[in-house]
Formats: C-alpha cells, structure tokens, sequence
C-alpha cells in the first residue's frame, strides 16, 4: 500500500503562485507514475500534470506553460509548481500514484488540498 500526503495548498491571488508538495510513503518500491488531478465544484475531477519515474511530463493544456511537475525520486515527492494563477484554478488538488508508466490507472490517491485563487 502507497500512501500520499499533499501539503502547500491555501488562498493566493490571481496571478500568484503555489507550490503544492506530495510525499509517498508505505510500498513506494510500486510507484511508476506520480501526478496531480483537480476537482472544482460541480466538475468532474481532471489531469492536471504527470511525470513518469524517468521524468516523462505530461500536462492539460489549461496549465501548459504555468504549471511544472517535478519529482525527487530519493525523497519519494512529487512538486507541482504553480504560476500566473487564475481564479478557474480554485479547485481540491490530489496526489495519484500508479504502478504503471500512465498516471490514467491510478492506485493511490491523496486527500486533497485546497487551492483558491482570489480575483
């Protein structure tokens, strides 16, 4: 079992920034694929970033060129670092992990945190 712990979410301004943080823990041998979906009211929950153990990335076009995924493969934590930030971001970002090099077949999830963008 693989858990996942998100933490740096909270209330920015559009335009800020974010940097939101998820630490795996448990049986982190299994992991491939780390990413970041979101859920806004009302909304199905979306792909936001992925990255492959290798370093593979792979964003939605909504945060091509503001969003970045990385990943710390010794600590076990994937980063996504969020720029020019816009209200249509407000949203529960969650952590997934999966066994496979595709972040689609996700085994793990997160809680969820918090991110609201004020305008």
């Amino acid at each position: 079992q693989v858990q996942l712990v998100e933490s740096g979410g909270g209330l920015v301004q559009a335009g800020g920034s974010l940097r939101l943080s998820c630490a795996a823990s448990g049986s982190i041998f299994s992991i491939n694929a780390m990413g970041w979906y979101r859920q806004a009211p009302g909304k199905q929950r979306e792909l936001v970033a992925a990255i492959t153990r290798g370093g593979s990335t792979r964003y939605a076009d909504s945060v091509k060129g503001r969003f970045s995924i990385s990943r710390d493969n010794a600590k076990n934590t994937v980063y996504l670092e969020m720029n020019s930030l816009k209200p249509e971001d407000t949203a529960v970002y969650y952590c997934a992990a999966s066994r496979l090099p595709t972040i689609v077949a996700v085994s793990s999830w997160g809680q969820g945190t918090q991110v609201t963008v004020s305008s």
